[in-house]
């Protein structure tokens, strides 16, 4: 992408900065700053197998600024650092690319659509809370982009618009995906970073997902009735389909899907697994590398049984983790900026900068403030996963400081990045859907900024709940 200038008359169009390029800039500002920026550090103490950072224990200490050879070297072991969350994210990936191959989603998610499409309520709520579940578990959230035409579909079966149709869809996906109840991509990599253990808070993380479901799936609906009396308070206005999107595709609703007993012996496999990995980690402690192993099980043993060969499971795997190698190759990327200010004695610095401004507010005001600054940065940084791989290493020492439980920390954060995930025009999954269903983006902005408004006083709601509560284990 280069910059330019268009016809005249069109204003100039400027480039989108890579979130690699931006961190690599980070990665540079922050060796500069080991040069010039006083280095100092916290003391810490062993509570048990967590390290917790001591209050008023900030002092000076010599300075180890950043070599020209180390600034590159630091990109390598940030991403042996961060390999197992790496190889979690594209372990994923590869185990849902076999799912996919075997037909068993895409059948079992048009089952529910088309068994419910003459019911408008009836149908916001089977496929929202569908798509939802698959989101707040990490397992379908770059690749709803494939099934927004579906929605659109429905959205013209209905008489409806085409905002109604990405938003069944898109919002019924991230309305799981934006509060996670165990997402490796996002919440797994915070919690580690945390030390917390992988799935604590699974309960409350549950209660937070239900509450945003409901909301989104009652703002869908609302917004479905108010076009079903008054056609023109449509936000696409007189256009209520902007391209010829799912125009010739309503066979996807009228023809009847059937669920092969094969595809039905996949669902529950997968299913099963899922549930037992659940128990196993509440009760066994597991953490993200039986993870891992769980998504490689499950990849072969769906292949195996919808009739698979090996070398078709294989190659389908690797194909699948080829999809998320950009978003979980930046975790690396973005420990490796932690580990130029670890190095360089100025995390702590930082820490200590940030704790004597918050020093004055309260553990709620605290968690609220962590809470924004990290929907700030999402604009800037798109990318949960190097978001958090980002974030938490500063946030997880001040949270000890400002008395707020690590576990509220990490919830900050995923608010956080929520909130943005649906407005952010540096989003490359926003921009595909709205490009591919021809929704310009002002116009998706009039219609979600109520709900995003509902969103924020949900999330600092919780917050607060979950700062009042002491949410821990700690």
């Amino acid at each position: 992408m280069h910059l330019g200038v268009t016809e005249k008359g069109k204003k100039k169009r400027f480039p989108q900065i890579d979130a690699y390029v931006l961190i690599f800039f980070i990665l540079i500002a922050c060796a500069v700053a080991t040069y010039f920026v006083p280095a100092g550090e916290f003391d810490r103490v062993k509570n048990g197998d967590v390290s917790v950072t001591v209050p008023g224990s900030y002092h000076i200490v010599e300075s180890n600024p950043t070599t020209f050879k180390e600034l590159f070297t630091a990109i390598q072991e940030g991403m042996v650092k961060g390999a197992p969350l790496i190889f979690l994210i594209m372990f994923t990936s590869g185990a849902l690319a076999v799912l996919e191959k075997t037909g068993a989603i895409d059948a079992f998610l048009r089952k529910v659509v088309i068994s419910s499409k003459d019911r408008l309520l009836l149908l916001i709520i089977p496929v929202c809370f569908v798509f939802s579940a698959l989101g707040t578990t990490g397992i379908i959230v770059n690749s709803v982009i494939a099934f927004i035409p579906l929605g659109i579909v429905i959205a013209r079966g209905l008489k409806l618009d085409a905002i109604f149709g990405v938003a069944l869809i898109y919002l019924g996906t991230y309305a799981g995906w934006n509060v996670p109840v165990m997402a490796p991509q996002t919440l797994g990599l915070s919690q580690r970073i945390a030390e917390l253990p992988l799935l604590s808070g699974f309960g409350f993380r549950v209660v937070i997902y239900l509450v945003f479901l409901a909301v989104t799936i009652a703002y869908i609906y609302w917004y479905a009735k108010k076009i079903q009396r008054d056609v023109t308070k449509s936000a696409l206005g007189s256009e209520l389909f902007p391209n010829s999107l799912g125009e010739n595709q309503i066979d996807l609703i009228n023809t009847d899907v059937r669920i092969t007993l094969q595809q039905k012996f996949v669902l529950l496999f997968s299913g099963l697994s899922l549930v037992a990995f659940i128990i196993c980690t509440l009760v066994l402690k597991w953490s993200e590398n039986e993870m891992a192993a769980l998504f490689i099980f499950i990849a072969i043993g769906s292949g195996l049984i919808a009739r698979m060969s090996a070398n078709e499971i294989a190659k389908t795997f690797l194909q699948g983790c080829q999809k998320l190698v950009y978003g979980a190759l930046i975790v690396g990327m973005a420990r490796a900026v932690i580990i130029i200010l670890e190095d360089g004695m100025l995390l702590d610095t930082i820490v200590n900068g940030l704790a004597t401004v918050l020093a004055p507010l309260s553990p709620l005001t605290g968690a609220v403030g962590m809470y924004l600054g990290s929907a700030a940065i999402h604009f800037l940084i798109s990318s949960g996963s190097g978001e958090s791989a980002m974030l938490m290493p500063i946030l997880v020492p001040l949270a000890d400081l400002l008395q707020i439980t690590r576990q509220v920390a990490v919830q900050a954060v995923m608010f956080g990045e929520g909130l943005v995930n649906c407005i952010n025009p540096t989003s490359g999954v926003l921009m595909a859907i709205l490009a591919t269903s021809g929704i310009p983006y002002g116009k998706w902005i009039r219609f979600i900024l109520p709900l995003i408004g509902i969103w924020f006083v949900i999330g600092a709601v919780f917050l607060i709940i979950g700062v009042s509560i002491n949410w821990g284990p700690f």
